[in-house]
């Protein structure tokens, strides 16, 4: 089995008649990454994932394989594996004939094909069911038979759209387990197309997230979370509370509409009186004893007990609605609708500042 290979994709555009789908993107993904292409219906990680595979030929840019292009090659050439969201089984055949099915392809020696289906069958823990249909399979069982298909051929490259899209949420988690384990054994490079940020975030090497056919950041899940580099990506990924508010104190803080002036890390391509965006995550929130000056007065509006975590709603000064995230400590009152509360930021970092424009122009 192969450990890895390195994927390029240079400068990548492609167009549909007058709309691009996929606009001037460029990354560098290492031997034995796995990458989600993150983002909304129609951010074009579905055709950049065709284009990689071959599916489409791309309007500009070029794709490379460990550096050399593979543009002029059609997809059985590419040595690219893909898992499609309906796992795209052949019903009339068994679990064993679909996992040799591009084997036989290719002309493999008999004797070898049935190692190669043994070997696949035991990577994805499926060897006592190698003579059932995919009728007789649930749907986590299908999906694996289907990536045991996609790696019998030894791909550079692992392609997986949507895969677990049709699993229910305890499968789904199970599956994502499963896949990163696979992917980790086989040390395949693998891209994964997904719209959920959780699913991205637990499985992923590094996130690309897409928005409007661009790339909007190419990070860690840790870093697209806690550092995101737009008002679309911290909005998209995770949950986040915005503020609207004007740069004061010099550029050191950020006077809320709402009354609070919080300090927070303003840029320095923000000047003084300049409208601004704050964003802050619900669990980098807490409530305060008594007003400050940085403290959000506030009335709770909803309270939403999810097991060791409570969720509250609650209501600023000037009428918005931001969230708070606590846990719920055992005999501790809860706060109920129409309390008086004040919030406070667990610390300046916890803050995101942008450009009022960002969010004017659509981006959260």
């Amino acid at each position: 089995m192969s450990r890895g290979h390195t994927l390029t994709l240079d400068g990548v555009t492609h167009r549909f008649g007058p709309v691009v789908a996929v606009r001037d993107v460029t990354l560098e993904i290492k031997a034995g990454e796995l990458v989600c292409l993150l983002g909304p219906s129609g951010c074009g990680k579905t055709t950049l994932l065709r284009v990689i595979g071959g599916f489409l030929r791309q309007s500009a840019g070029c794709v490379l394989i460990d550096g050399a292009p593979v543009d002029p090659l059609p997809p059985n050439h590419r040595r690219v594996g893909i898992v499609f969201q309906n796992y795209a089984l052949f019903p009339h055949m068994t679990v064993a004939e679909n996992v040799a099915y591009g084997l036989e392809a290719r002309g493999m020696p008999r004797g070898r094909i049935r190692e190669q289906v043994a070997a696949m069958l035991g990577l994805v823990r499926m060897e006592a069911f190698a003579e059932r249909y995919p009728r007789e399979l649930s749907g986590g069982q299908q999906q694996r038979v289907a990536l045991a298909r996609a790696l019998a051929v030894e791909p550079q490259i692992l392609l997986l759209d949507e895969p677990f899209g049709a699993l229910d949420k305890n499968l789904r988690i199970d599956m994502q387990i499963e896949v990163k384990r696979l992917q980790r054994e086989a040390g395949i490079t693998s891209i994964l197309v997904t719209h959920d940020q959780e699913e991205a975030l637990s499985i992923a090497d590094r996130i690309a997230v897409l928005h409007r056919g661009a790339v909007a950041q190419f990070a860690s899940p840790t870093e697209v979370y806690d550092r995101p580099a737009t008002l679309f990506v911290n909005t998209f990924v995770g949950a986040a509370n915005l503020l609207r508010g004007r740069v004061a104190d010099g550029g050191a803080a950020v006077a809320l509409d709402c009354g609070a002036v919080l300090p927070c890390p303003v840029g320095p391509e923000l000047a003084p009186g300049a409208g601004v965006v704050v964003t802050v995550r619900p669990e980098r929130l807490g409530f305060a004893a008594g007003p400050a000056r940085d403290r959000l007065a506030a009335t709770v509006r909803a309270v939403l007990p999810l097991g060791s975590l409570t969720i509250h709603e609650v209501e600023l000064g000037d009428g918005s609605a931001i969230k708070v995230m606590a846990v719920r400590q055992a005999g501790e009152p809860a706060l109920r609708p129409g309390d008086r509360v004040h919030c406070e930021v667990v610390s300046p970092d916890a803050c995101a500042v942008f450009p009022e424009e960002d969010r004017e122009r659509g981006d959260a």
